[in-house]
């Protein structure tokens, strides 16, 4: 209890202080603590060097000429609709988020719910026939992405060319491949488009089960690669995600059926397609009652011993009074209020009128129905006869595309300042893999960023739960200070019930107040014989000497840490200083033992 009477008294005495607008010092946590907040150090970013990669297609926006190189579409709908018009702004600079390498910019999509497009033209025709078709980029979504694309076009070749002005949504692609977002839909698009060599019409082919985009203010890699033998392979930041055949696993097809169904050929009048038939000379049996309940009353069943017909379920309050101040005149005829009637409680209880239980009825059957029997004029299921298809072929290197005179991004997105960078098209792998040592090394220095945002918005989260609800362990202070506050909030209304409710809490609070009485008579040098030699020869445990006006307690235990207005004594060694006849600050500090 004097361990409690000693904290609480600090409490206490902190709560004075506060009244008069003074101040607490705490001592300083310790250097190693003190380290761990401590700023790191800034981490030297790595500086942009120019590719060496040598590909058909290579994109860094490393100089001023990227504006010569890259045109911005100029499209309007044609029914005026603003929101159908291609105006949104590019620009190339710096990442805003997350700067992963010193004198590296990207090209940035600049405005929010707009339709953007941009395209450039190749130096030459790529045509990949029997060869790889790699295409990597970068993409660095800085603000998110809610809803809008992300993806990348190649553009087929064409006798007119690429109208870059003109570029949009209509403009011949041969692949699509990137990220794309809105909603439940979060993917990696890959979709090409396949000429029928039979009819000459255009059909897109879309990737099944694309694999899920990395939605990241990281910048993220995105890489395709087609090979000659009709495979590909999908990697996101350099390692793989999705593989396939491009025979197998696409929607529709790349080769259709080699037969139709022959659209002239109709269903005969005459055909039975029920396979089966109430059977004809069957008759429902004599003893088969459809009338007859589902359940009926159980006549075995009799009223419990306990049961009450003549009872009423409720009765009037016999405790129940009426009130003193309650006038017949104005407020009508006082009636006791209603309670369960307690003859009526309890097992197989009851009151009013009993009834039998229903059961089960045994002669229920319910409604007759002919058994079933096979049809015999059961021809089986109608189909179409096949034809043979005449729009039928067979492209076996569906992997020959179409060859390309240039890429463009065409999109809508309700998020802004998506940046895109490092953009390869290739017939060789490697030259992915030389660009994308490039990504990993801002994209380690972006996650090492992210990362420490991350926990610092954290450490910031849990500080200021701490500040609202201060624990033991790790503020005493305030930990005392929400237990006292509380305690009196509560007496304020009804000290009983705070007393009751709170009772470590009050017990404390009333030692520390004799405590504080002792140590003020003391002080005063009224207390002494006794009082004195029994503080004297308790010193060896509890250290109490007075300088200057001033008392020092120390006390120490081993006992399990927990709170002291929780009911058990903290652990380590505490020590209060008060200056109770002073406007001297009061220190509390707290270590372990």
């Amino acid at each position: 209890m004097l361990r409690y009477s000693l904290l609480s008294l600090a409490a206490v005495s902190q709560l004075g202080q506060l009244a008069a607008a003074d101040e607490i010092n705490v001592e300083p946590v310790a250097a190693s603590q003190q380290d761990a907040s401590t700023p790191a150090a800034p981490v030297e970013l790595p500086t942009f060097t120019p590719t060496t990669v040598k590909a058909p297609f290579v994109e860094q926006f490393a100089d001023a000429g990227w504006s010569s190189r890259w045109s911005a579409s100029q499209k309007t709908a044609v029914d005026g609709t603003e929101e159908l018009n291609y105006n949104g702004n590019w620009a190339v600079e710096a990442p805003t988020v997350l700067k992963g390498m010193e004198g590296d910019e990207g090209l940035v999509l600049k405005d929010d719910a707009r339709r953007h497009a941009i395209s450039a033209k190749f130096d030459k025709v790529i045509d990949p026939k029997d060869k790889p078709l790699v295409l990597q980029y970068e993409v660095k979504m800085q603000k998110g992405l809610e809803c809008g694309g992300a993806y990348l076009k190649l553009l087929t070749k064409s006798a007119t060319g690429i109208n870059a002005e003109e570029f949009s949504g209509d403009t011949p692609y041969t692949i699509m491949f990137g990220p794309d977002k809105c909603g439940a839909t979060n993917k990696v698009h890959f979709i090409f488009r396949h000429k029928n060599p039979v009819t000459g019409e255009y059909e897109e082919k879309h990737l099944r089960s694309p694999p899920v985009a990395r939605i990241s203010k990281i910048s993220t890699l995105y890489t395709l690669i087609v090979r000659p033998d009709q495979t590909f392979s999908i990697k996101i930041n350099d390692k793989e995600v999705k593989k396939g055949s491009l025979l197998e696993d696409f929607t529709p097809a790349v080769n259709p059926d080699k037969e139709i169904d022959d659209v002239e050929d109709k269903k005969p009048s005459d055909w039975v397609d029920e396979a089966k038939i109430d059977d004809p000379e069957a008759t429902k049996p004599a003893d088969w009652d459809e009338d007859a309940p589902l359940e009926i009353e159980d006549n075995e069943a009799e009223m419990p011993a306990n049961w009450h017909e003549d009872e009423p379920a409720t009765i009037a309050d016999p405790d129940a009074a009426k009130p003193a101040d309650w006038d017949d005149e104005e407020d009508g005829t006082w009636l006791a209020p209603q309670i369960d009637n307690p003859k009526c409680v309890g097992p197989d209880a009851g009151c009013g009128p009993w009834k039998r239980p229903l059961k089960r009825n045994p002669d229920y059957k319910g409604k007759w129905f002919a058994p079933k029997i096979d049809n015999p004029l059961y021809k089986g299921v109608w189909a179409p006869r096949k034809i043979n298809n005449p729009s039928y072929f067979e492209d076996k290197k569906p992997a020959n595309f179409e060859p390309m005179e240039g890429l463009g991004f065409e999109l809508w997105t309700m998020q802004a300042d998506i940046l895109f960078d490092n953009i390869v098209v290739s017939h060789e792998e490697s030259d992915a893999s030389e660009l994308a040592k490039d990504w990993k090394a801002k994209f380690v220095v972006e996650e090492a960023e992210d990362n420490a945002t991350t926990a610092k918005a954290s450490e910031a989260a849990q500080k200021n739960y701490d500040d609202l609800f201060p624990r033991w362990e790790t503020n005493k202070i305030g930990f005392l200070k929400q237990q006292v506050l509380r305690f009196v909030s509560i007496a304020q209304v009804d000290p009983i019930h705070a007393a009751k409710t709170m009772p470590e809490t009050a017990g404390a609070l009333i030692a520390a107040l004799v405590t504080l009485l002792l140590v003020l008579l003391s002080t005063l040098g009224l207390i002494g014989g006794t009082a004195a030699k029994a503080a004297s020869s308790s010193s060896t445990q509890n250290k109490k000497q007075v300088t200057n006006g001033k008392t020092s307690v120390t006390l120490k235990s081993n006992d399990a840490a927990t709170s002291p207005l929780a009911g058990n004594p903290a652990p380590g060694e505490a020590t209060v200083s008060a200056t109770p006849l002073t406007d001297e600050k009061t220190t509390v500090r707290s270590r372990k033992a």
